[in-house]
């Protein structure tokens, strides 16, 4: 079967548009051949393009339109044609348009497959990155963390986010000797992986509000600021410690460590997909957006600070009350009240009002591991 129609060609050796017979002919797989016959010279010879050797761009047609198309014949130029009766054309000598052509005229299709799309998107970042990240993370060796760790310290001194502590040594000393005390008490049995146990390095950074945060490896920071505000509010270092044993959480959960390699595998996913290494980002800022915790992993976080606060027989409230001053602090810097806004500890501590309250009443049903 064949079938012709009237097209333009344009055969490389001139800038004029040439007219010309186009002949399609199908074959029984479905594919055209082309053979071209020049109108503007008698006798001339025909020229013919075997299936494979020519190509047309996928074109958005309009419903009621005729929109013109060039086809690429390669080294034998190319022809312009009225995509309607190419169309015609091609379906008149049983060959059929590209998938991509067919599919831009269906529209449920696009939607469909934009929709199919996003769900997949959507539920591998939901739930296949932090399943495949949970799962790597118990294979990084501890050098690793500590590796990163250092170096994102490094990097956030560099730019100014962090600044060497005030505090004075002896006092850095005295929190660093307790928190070291109250680790050594603390049952094997609250670590989630008995073979997983680094030693905790905690260490004092001013430059930024009330905070602490837990780095992958055993690093713990926490702020002049935040040592600075239980002083004010008359809070002993029960206070701090219930603040630390949540970061210990972190670590010994590997929130840390499973968030980057999450990140990493998203920005892997989305140069394959996007085809641009430009989102991925340094060792310092990736650290600080893996800090940005699920509520699942500060739910873990908390449940191990109670636990380990029971067993060493540390009162809660302090650390309550401690996570409501800095709380009322954050908002008072942002120059909002309290109740409107949650503290953002590195965006990592969501709902410290309701966070604080379980703490305090020492809430544990809601703490099964696994």
């Amino acid at each position: 079967m064949d079938a012709t129609l009237r097209a333009r060609w344009f055969d490389g050796r001139s800038s004029q548009a040439r007219p010309v017979l186009l002949r399609l002919a199908g074959d029984k797989r479905g594919r055209a051949s082309l053979r071209l016959h020049p109108l503007d010279v008698a006798d001339s010879t025909p020229v013919d393009v075997a299936p494979g050797e020519f190509n047309w761009p996928d074109t958005w047609e309009p419903t009621g339109a005729s929109p013109r198309m060039t086809v690429d014949l390669g080294l034998h130029g190319s022809v312009e044609v009225e995509g309607r009766k190419w169309e015609q054309a091609l379906g008149a000598c049983g060959a059929s348009s590209s998938m991509a052509q067919r599919l831009q005229r269906r529209w449920l299709l696009i939607v469909g497959a934009l929709l199919c799309v996003a769900l997949v998107i959507w539920a591998f970042t939901r739930w296949a990155a932090p399943w495949v990240a949970g799962q790597l993370a118990r294979f990084a060796p501890l050098s690793w963390e500590r590796t990163v760790s250092q170096d994102a310290l490094d990097q956030l001194e560099r730019q100014g986010v962090l600044k060497p502590s005030r505090i004075a040594r002896a006092r850095q000393s005295e929190l660093q000797i307790r928190f070291a005390a109250l680790n050594a008490k603390a049952p094997a049995a609250l670590r989630p992986d008995a073979a997983y146990a680094p030693t905790m390095n905690l260490q004092f950074r001013s430059g930024m509000g009330a905070n602490a945060f837990a780095l992958p490896g055993g690093t713990i920071v926490m702020t002049d600021a935040m040592v600075e505000l239980a002083s004010r509010n008359s809070l002993g270092d029960e206070a701090l410690m219930g603040v630390l044993t949540h970061e210990a959480g972190h670590v010994l959960y590997r929130h840390g460590t499973r968030r980057v390699i999450e990140l990493g595998i998203l920005n892997v996913g989305s140069v394959l997909v996007l085809g641009d290494a430009s989102g991925l980002a340094a060792t310092g800022g990736t650290l600080l957006a893996a800090l940005a915790y699920s509520r699942a992993h500060e739910r873990e976080a908390d449940c191990f600070a109670m636990a380990m606060m029971q067993a060493t027989a540390q009162p809660l409230p302090p650390m309550a009350a401690l996570l409501r001053a800095a709380d009322k602090a954050h908002a008072q810097a942002k120059g909002e009240k309290a109740n409107d806004l949650p503290i953002e500890w590195l965006q990592t501590h969501p709902d410290t009002a309701g966070r604080a309250a379980a703490i305090e009443a020492g809430q544990l049903a809601n703490c099964a591991r696994g």
